[in-house]
Parts: C-alpha cells; sequence; structure tokens
C-alpha cells in the first residue's frame, strides 16, 4: 500500500497546488490513500467547511489538523459532522470532533489515521502519549496499517512519539512547523517516520507568509497581519510505502514544483 501525506496546505496558493498536482502524484506513486494537514489551508490560517470540502473533492481522503483548528467558529458543528476532518485526540473529550478515522482504500484495506498534538511550546493539553495508547487499544485486530499525524513544535518531542510508537504503528509524520525536514527513516520496528512533512504552497515565504512582512516583524518587534505569499510553489510531503502486516518498507520525501506559478 502507498500512502500519500501531504505537508501543511498553506491558504488559497496551496490549495491550488493540490487541485493541479494531486492526480498527477497519485498517478506518479500508485497511491492507495491520500492525507493531508489542512489546518492552514483558509487564508493561512485555520480551516473553513467550504475549503475543507474542497480539498476532500479533489481526491483527498482524509484531512488532519492542530491547534490552529479552531480559527473559523464554523468549522465545529462540521467536526461534529465528519470523520474525514480531524482535530487533534489529545483535547478534552467534550471538544468537537475526533481525532481517529478508520477509512477504507479501493480494495477494501482499513486503515486508522490518529491525529495528536503536541505540548513543548504549544498548549497544555492532554498527553498525546497516554491519549494515543488508549486509541491503539480500541482498534480491530485486521486494522494493521496505522498512520499518526504528530502535529507540534518540538522534534524531540515528535522523535519521542516515534519511539514510542515504533513496532505498534505503521509511520509517526510530524506536522506544523512547514519546512520540510530530512530526517526520513525506519524505525528497528517497523514505523516509518519524519519530523516535518513539510508544507504546501509558496516556498519563497516565511513558513508561507509573506517573508517581506515576517523581517519586518523580527526587525521592528512591532506585530503586523500576516499575509499569505503567492511564488514557487510546491506540493511537499511523504510517500509511505507499508506491506499487508503494517510495516513501513519506505518513506519517501516528496517536492513537487508548480510549473505554471
Amino acid at each position: 500500500m502507498n500512502i500519500l501525506f501531504i505537508g501543511d496546505i498553506v491558504g488559497a496558493p496551496g490549495r491550488r497546488v493540490v487541485e493541479e498536482l494531486l492526480p498527477r502524484a497519485v498517478d506518479r506513486y500508485f497511491i492507495d490513500l491520500v492525507v493531508a494537514n489542512g489546518e492552514n489551508a483558509s487564508g493561512g490560517i485555520g480551516i473553513t467547511p467550504q475549503v475543507a470540502d474542497f480539498l476532500l473533492n479533489q481526491g483527498v481522503d482524509v484531512l488532519t489538523s492542530g491547534n490552529h483548528i479552531w480559527k473559523h467558529k464554523e468549522i465545529l458543528p462540521y467536526l461534529e459532522d465528519t470523520d474525514r476532518l480531524l482535530r487533534p485526540a489529545n483535547y478534552p473529550p467534550e471538544t468537537p470532533g475526533r481525532g481517529l478515522a478508520v477509512v477504507e482504500t479501493a480494495n477494501g484495506s482499513p486503515v486508522a489515521i490518529i491525529n495528536l498534538e503536541g505540548r513543548v511550546f504549544m498548549s497544555a493539553i492532554e498527553c498525546p502519549f497516554r491519549t494515543v495508547d488508549r486509541l491503539l487499544s480500541t482498534l480491530a485486530p485486521e486494522v494493521k496499517v496505522i498512520l499518526v499525524d504528530m502535529h507540534a513544535e518540538a522534534t524531540s518531542e515528535k522523535q519521542a512519539m516515534g519511539w514510542h510508537l515504533d513496532g505498534r504503528v505503521s509511520a509517526v509524520v510530524g506536522t506544523h512547523t512547514h519546512v520540510q525536514t530530512a530526517d526520513e527513516r525506519i524505525l528497528p520496528g517497523g514505523a516509518g517516520y519524519i519530523s516535518d512533512a513539510g508544507m504546501t504552497g509558496p516556498v519563497d515565504s516565511v513558513i508561507g507568509m509573506k517573508r517581506e512582512i515576517i523581517l519586518e516583524r523580527f526587525l521592528t518587534q512591532r506585530p503586523q497581519p500576516f499575509r499569505v505569499a503567492t511564488q514557487n510553489m510546491q506540493l511537499q510531503g511523504v510517500v509511505l510505502k507499508i506491506d499487508a502486516q503494517g510495516r513501513c518498507q519506505e518513506v519517501r520525501r516528496v517536492q513537487l514544483p508548480l510549473k505554471s506559478a
């Protein structure tokens, strides 16, 4: 089985990249399932129901998210009504939505997707390590393929989650920093791992935002409104090759440029 995980989609430029490049990526890598982090797909922060529907209609099977999922209040009832847009599972139980989805590929193989959020340099929510242990205990034995989106700031916390889950999941893919890392590997127990899948959107930017605005913020220490950049757009992510027993055989970084940009 080949799974394409698309790194954080940023704003309208990122949505355009998905619309134009996803069909080609699916054909090129013989993809069976597409998962994408969409927490910044609306205006560079948050996601709306309309944008979620758009991305799902482009061929994304499941959208994951992170701490920015709450930006647009209209997403709250949407989270309650769907299992194709996840929020981190380690928010309190009363929080709208869910952090686990089990979907089937075209040939009927079940795949579990778990969304977690880190706590280092982020909000003091529930423990992602204990949360994922609990979720794994709820899965049926026939669910062999398990993908975890670890949405976190610190690489140390992401790596710790990789080791914590090695031998129990198929892959742990980091998101949130928008900077693709070069540490892809297969851990000894068979879990694929990368600290960050990267960003889908404008690469000539500062994590997706216009660089002159971010430079002004750093130089003056005055707040400036974020604006999504538009230059040099790419689809970034990883292709995970996973065997029938749920063990990862290959982690391949992906950087596909939008030629017409």
